[in-house]
């Protein structure tokens, strides 16, 4: 499987913010709209992502405000990304290998979307458990052998 899948499940909407917008903005739109991380788009072009860790590591840092810093200042500017070609199994070897929750997909330059640990372990375990489905299904219907009779499961 391939991100392409996700994507192709997941859909297409996405939220982002600007570099210099306030932090505030970006977690009152992140809390409104459920969301764990909005990619940062600078003239077109990906320069970050903000998710709820950064924001948490700011407040923090801030004395439990948010205060008036600028997404610029909180975002991690060299996020994972992959494309949408890139294998389902090497996405999950490099979220683990980074901790990351989300994954912003680049088909060259151009945004498609963004993915997250739990797209990933969905279709992970969707996969399973069809495959499992189809060897019950096989494994049920397997014909009797000639002069015996099939054995029950």
């Amino acid at each position: 499987m391939k991100v392409s899948d996700i994507l192709r499940v997941k859909g297409n909407t996405l939220f982002t913010v600007s570099p210099d917008q306030p932090l505030a903005d970006a977690v009152t739109t992140m809390a409104e709209r459920d969301i764990g991380s909005l990619v940062v788009i600078e003239f077109d072009d990906l320069v970050g992502m903000l998710t709820f860790r950064e924001v948490i590591q700011a407040i923090t840092r801030n004395g439990g405000s948010v205060g008036t810093s600028l997404v610029r200042s909180v975002m991690d500017d060299a996020p994972l990304t992959c494309t949408p070609a890139t294998e389902i199994d090497e996405v999950r070897r490099m979220m683990l290998g980074r901790h990351a929750r989300y994954m912003p997909v680049l088909n060259g330059r151009q945004l498609m979307g963004v993915i997250s640990f739990y797209d990933v372990a969905k279709t992970v375990v969707d996969a399973q458990d069809f495959e499992n489905r189809m060897l019950k299904a096989y494994i049920r219907d397997w014909p009797a052998e000639e002069g015996g009779q099939a054995q029950a499961s």
